[in-house]
């Protein structure tokens, strides 16, 4: 599996060795080996996996998870083609405001992790365009917050989508500056001393119940 640093600090592209026969193909979208060599940190906790299924236009996002507990994802496109986002919510992070982008397909079928505090967000390129998701920490819905994708600030590159289908929750989203001025955004030392603390569980520690998520 081949990994490629994205310009946000600590996202990682990740693209896994295809085998194809007569029959189809096999592939391994997760390897925590692979995984643990290019993080050079703390494995991957998975706590639940999304699914969701999205028609050509649909835009989610930009999501993130209130910090703490926060939520960090590694992502990949199962059925369909999709641009995946990642941007830097996080207050005092050396990539603050930045954005990334990883084309995910049937071809090359990459994924990434997106560390715990970022925000994410994608397009669907083609419709029934499914996008499967490990998540570190179950999803509580009062924890989910979102910030616009539509800043223009941002500039997201949302050029597959001539008219952004999006959730009325994502479409009066506040701006990344109305977000840092209402104190609403993930501090990037937290995040870290979070992820950290992984290699290291407390054996005391109780698990939130699960809750299905609709994306």
């Amino acid at each position: 599996m081949k990994a490629r640093r994205l310009a946000v600090q600590g996202a990682i592209e990740f693209t896994p060795r295809v085998f194809p026969d007569d029959r189809g193909l096999f592939l391994s979208p997760f390897q925590q080996q692979a995984f643990a060599e290019a993080r050079g940190g703390p494995l991957f906790r998975v706590a639940q996996s999304n699914h969701s299924v999205s028609r050509r236009g649909v835009v989610r996002g930009i999501h993130y998870t209130v910090t703490p507990p926060g939520s960090a994802k590694y992502v990949h496109c199962a059925r369909g083609r999709a641009l995946d986002i990642v941007v830097d919510i996080r207050v005092g992070s050396p990539t603050f405001g930045r954005w990334d982008s990883v084309l995910m397909d049937q071809r090359d079928h990459r994924a990434s992790y997106l560390p715990l505090g970022v925000g994410h967000a994608f397009v669907a390129l083609e419709d029934d365009t499914v996008m499967s998701y490990l998540l570190s920490e179950s999803y509580v819905p009062e924890h989910e917050l979102a910030v616009s994708v539509l800043d223009p600030a941002l500039g997201l590159p949302l050029t597959g989508a001539a008219e952004p289908v999006l959730s009325d929750r994502d479409r009066v989203a506040p701006t990344l500056a109305e977000a840092h001025e209402r104190g609403l955004l993930p501090d990037y030392v937290r995040c870290a001393e979070i992820e950290d603390a992984w290699s290291h569980p407390h054996s005391d520690h109780i698990p939130q119940p699960s809750r299905a998520r609709m994306g």
